[in-house]
């Protein structure tokens, strides 16, 4: 994203794509790609869709999927929320929690219409920004990252940086460290690595989501808990001049 404003708070829904350019508002349709699940929304409607993903989820089959459970939805663009690095619009590699397929696949083919496509993490970030300097980590099956400074969003790759005992971020903070530790000592983690990081890259704040934020008692200091909902507003706000 190209951004140079701090992006606008907003609503869901159709509310969310209107902004006060001139001529109609696209129809936009917003895929979170998760390893457990792909989630649905479009413009206009009220509640979200899912189905279940996992490492049998292929490109091919997400857009066969996705079709047949939004058969009844209007969109006219598409927001893909992708589980890995993007480079130029394009998957860099493939998902670590998913199938195959998705460095080299044509969405904009497939479905029919413009796709846009951005880091998972980098796209609940944007529905999640409030101004200054923003540190986001997604806590789902793997271990989101972005950054947002002053409007200027930058996708981020922590996962898989070494944090203690040879184990990387995601090896703790992910769903693998919490089945393996346990709820009270992830959550000892959360802290401690959202405040070495928040520290590092002088962020203002932290927004913790993801699926799993939820397990988190109270948030730790200097963060805040984030909603998934937040992923379907990025998804929106990327189609805003």
């Amino acid at each position: 994203m190209d951004e140079k404003k701090p992006y606008p708070r907003g609503d869901l829904g159709a509310t969310a794509v209107k902004s006060t350019r001139a001529g109609k508002a696209p129809k936009v349709l917003v895929i979170d790609t998760g390893g457990t699940n792909i989630k649905l929304l479009a413009t206009g409607q009220k509640e979200p869709r899912k189905f279940p993903s996992g490492p049998t989820m292929t490109a091919g089959k997400m857009v066969r999927e996705v079709k047949e459970c939004v058969r009844d939805w209007k969109f006219d663009r598409v927001s893909l929320g992708y589980p890995g690095p993007i480079i130029n619009g394009h998957p860099l590699r493939e998902p670590h929690n998913l199938g195959g397929g998705w460095m080299r696949f044509n969405f904009s083919k497939a479905f029919g219409c413009p796709v846009k496509i951005l880091n998972d993490a980098a796209m609940q970030a944007l529905g999640s920004y409030k101004g200054g300097r923003m540190l986001f980590l997604g806590l789902g099956t793997g271990l989101g990252s972005a950054m947002i400074a002053n409007g200027m969003l930058e996708p981020m790759e922590l996962a898989h940086l070494t944090y203690k005992n040879g184990r990387t971020y995601e090896d703790y903070l992910g769903l693998r460290g919490l089945e393996r530790m346990g709820k009270k000592k992830w959550r000892v983690h959360v802290a401690k690595i959202a405040k070495t990081l928040k520290a590092a890259l002088e962020a203002d704040y932290v927004v913790l989501g993801g699926g799993n934020s939820k397990k988190l008692k109270k948030p730790p200091a200097g963060t805040r808990i984030g909603s998934n909902e937040n992923a379907f507003l990025g998804g929106f706000r990327m189609w805003e001049k």
